[in-house]
């Protein structure tokens, strides 16, 4: 009940309605100062309560604003939190995006590593192949050049040649520098020091030298028209002279038949030396093949000079010294420089011994077997070589 309510009639009892009008002014009394005092305090309590209420109000609106910036600032955070959510994502997505694009590259980098590791083996199994058949290659070379040199001494005896054979040779395998070679050109060095302790000949030398004799040949004298030109000839004939008259004339006739009547009487006497040879009487035709044998017998002897055979070399020179003492003019100074010449050519020395390369062919044959025994099979190469290709390209998939 509030102060304001108004009190509400009692029932009389009935006592008071005998008296009814006795007791109201007592009444009346008392309920004014009732009044007053719950009028105070129903003024009392509707200033609390319009306090409380005012207290109520402005924290309800104190209230409201905390929560309205509360929301403005959960809605601003809210929005900075979709903001930065939506650039995580967009970063994310970028992210996502240069990833794959990494995965693509590093896929793409291991395939090329592969491809390059696949090129790498193949590269290295042809540079072992390479390397295999240059080393056959030099050993080829260096066989034919042995074979060169061993056919120059056995069937030519040509010193010089099989040198330079075999100084090639043992420079080709100087330049391939690979140990496995080593004895090989040991071998060769010693068939080459075997060969400088030859005698040397200068074989160019004396081959000029007899071609210098061949040029000469056709120019030597012979014996017999040496003697012709060496004999006393009849003084030539006096001019006849016109001016003198008959009797010149009679006087040079007298002379010519002098001249021929004192030929005639001298052919009749002939004077002869016992201790010598008369020369040879060659008709024209024999003059020329006495020359070409001459020839042919300088050229026979160059011929051996360069087979290196002696004994047909110094036959040859003898025959031709022999002739050109028998049937030239030793007189003339150039006869006697050939005879003098062919007597120096001929004792030269150009037969050779028969040298053989065995120590250099053994050395070959050995490091052939070695190699043939060493070298792997081709076909099983060929095998291999697929089946690592199968191999890297299955291993790439689970990658």
């Amino acid at each position: 009940m509030n102060d304001e309510t108004p009190a509400l009639p009692q029932p009389a009892s009935p006592g008071d309605a005998a008296s009814p009008q006795a007791p109201r002014p007592a009444l009346a009394a008392t309920s004014e100062p009732s009044r007053s005092g719950a009028s105070g305090w129903a003024l009392l309590l509707a200033v609390i309560a319009l306090i409380a209420a005012a207290v109520a109000g402005w924290q309800a609106w104190d209230t409201r604003q905390r929560n309205t910036q509360t929301r403005e600032e959960l809605a601003r955070r809210l929005a900075e939190s979709d903001t930065a959510a939506t650039e995580v994502r967009a970063l994310n997505r970028q992210q996502q995006e240069a990833l794959a694009t990494l995965q693509g590259k590093l896929g793409a980098l291991e395939s090329k590593v592969e491809a390059t590791e696949g090129q790498a083996a193949a590269l290295e199994a042809l540079y072992q192949e390479f390397s295999r058949s240059r080393e056959d290659r030099v050993v080829a070379e260096v066989e034919q050049a042995i074979s060169i040199a061993a056919q120059q001494l056995q069937l030519a005896g040509n010193l010089e040649a099989a040198l330079i054979a075999l100084q090639g040779a043992e420079a080709r395998l100087a330049a391939s520098d690979r140990g496995q070679l080593a004895p090989l050109r040991r071998a060769l060095s010693n068939d080459i020091e075997q060969l400088k302790r030859q005698p040397d000949v200068d074989v160019p030398g004396v081959a000029l030298r007899l071609e210098r004799l061949l040029e000469r040949a056709d120019a030597l004298p012979l014996a017999f028209a040496g003697e012709a030109a060496v004999s006393p000839e009849s003084p030539a004939a006096a001019p006849i002279d016109n001016s003198g008259g008959k009797t010149a004339a009679a006087l040079a006739f007298v002379g010519e038949l002098a001249r021929d009547v004192w030929h005639e009487m001298r052919d009749l006497v002939r004077v002869e030396r016992l201790d010598q040879t008369e020369p040879v009487l060659l008709a024209p035709a024999q003059s020329t093949f006495l020359r070409e044998n001459l020839k042919i017998r300088l050229l026979t002897a160059r011929l051996a000079l360069l087979a290196r055979d002696g004994r047909t070399y110094a036959a040859d020179l003898a025959q031709a010294r022999n002739w050109m003492e028998r049937f030239f003019d030793l007189r003339d100074p150039r006869v006697k420089e050939a005879v003098q010449e062919l007597r120096v050519l001929e004792v030269v020395p150009v037969s050779v011994q028969r040298l053989s390369l065995n120590e250099s062919f053994a050395a070959l044959r050995v490091l052939q077997a070695r190699a043939g025994d060493l070298r792997p099979p081709a076909p099983a190469a060929e095998a291999a070589r697929p089946a690592n290709g199968q191999g890297n390209g299955a291993a790439a998939p689970q990658r």
